[in-house]
């Protein structure tokens, strides 16, 4: 009873949701469905094997220092399978803007039933912020007198809070990954700037079992921000044979995605998006690609391996 609600719930939701969106400070991920680590903690350990994960995302191709974000993370279950861990490094620089982010995760699960589980992680760790400001010119060549000191601050601690409730076949998540809005409250010529904005997480899943050789995936996630209307995805995704994911994702307000994701073998995943934006910076730039890689190691042994869908 409790899974068929969990199912037709998720279903209404995904078709009865339109919002409105806007910029965020953080990066965004077309492939969070396959790995929600970077948002949410409770999401490390989850599954019985460590993992590993890459991904290089270059926003609006064409334009000269357009956002690049690089990612690697890792997770991993303890000895106790109940207790997971983990590590995100993320570099993310748009234009002379770079923040480096090294962030750990601890997660612990609670067995609500013998389908449903739920997860519950503290993120924690710092951001490296600079941004070259006098190096900034310009439209006649001119250096903007308003920026006459760099920004260089080394380090911004911060944590954050997630839950992540699953079953064998479906999930749902919560988090808001940096809790503390650091701001830049020296004083260089009268500029300031917002460091870190606080967002809000959620995105959910599941997946239909059509036949032996194909499932649905249906998703959706909100981003949400207090100075900012919400953001929200809405997915669709199939797989064929085990072997292969391809779907789209509806971007409210800001691109329509295809996504890919290919299991080379049991271990490793090879995964490919590309957004194509229809707001006002279509016709100045050439697409957004994102690329990752993932690779499982079984280092416990264990004597089950649940399917890893999301």
């Amino acid at each position: 009873m409790l899974k068929c609600t969990v199912k037709y719930g998720l279903l209404l939701v995904i078709m009865g949701c339109s919002l409105q969106t806007a910029g965020q400070t953080d990066p965004i991920f077309t492939q969070y469905m396959f790995n929600t680590q970077a948002v949410n903690p409770a999401y490390a350990g989850m599954w019985e094997k460590i993992g590993f994960f890459t991904l290089m995302r270059k926003q609006w191709t064409g334009i000269d220092r357009s956002p690049l974000t690089q990612m690697v993370s890792f997770h991993s279950p303890l000895k106790n399978e109940y207790v997971g861990v983990g590590l995100n490094v993320i570099n993310d620089r748009f234009s002379r803007e770079e923040r480096l982010s090294i962030f750990g995760d601890y997660s612990f699960e609670i067995l609500l039933s013998r389908e449903m589980r739920l997860r519950l992680g503290l993120k924690f760790g710092f951001m490296n912020y600079q941004n070259p400001l006098t190096q900034y010119q310009l439209i006649d060549g001119e250096f903007d007198p308003a920026f006459q000191e760099d920004i260089d601050l080394k380090f911004l601690p911060n944590f954050g809070v997630g839950g992540f409730l699953y079953g064998e076949k479906y999930y749902l998540s919560l988090s808001i990954p940096k809790l503390i809005e650091n701001k830049f409250a020296t004083n260089r010529n009268n500029y300031s700037s917002l460091a870190e904005a606080r967002h809000l997480y959620f995105s959910a899943g599941y997946v239909f079992n059509m036949s032996g050789y194909l499932k649905l995936k249906p998703t959706l996630m909100f981003r949400a921000t207090m100075r900012s209307p919400v953001q929200l995805d809405l997915g669709g995704h199939i797989m064929l044979n085990d072997k292969l994911w391809l779907g789209g994702i509806f971007r409210s307000g800001d691109a329509i995605c295809f996504v890919t994701q290919w299991f080379y073998n049991k271990n490793i995943r090879i995964g490919y998006a590309m957004d194509v934006t229809f707001n006002e910076i279509f016709r100045h730039q050439n697409g957004t690609y994102e690329f990752t890689l993932s690779y499982d190691v079984d280092f416990y042994g264990r004597s089950y391996v649940r399917a890893k869908y999301f």
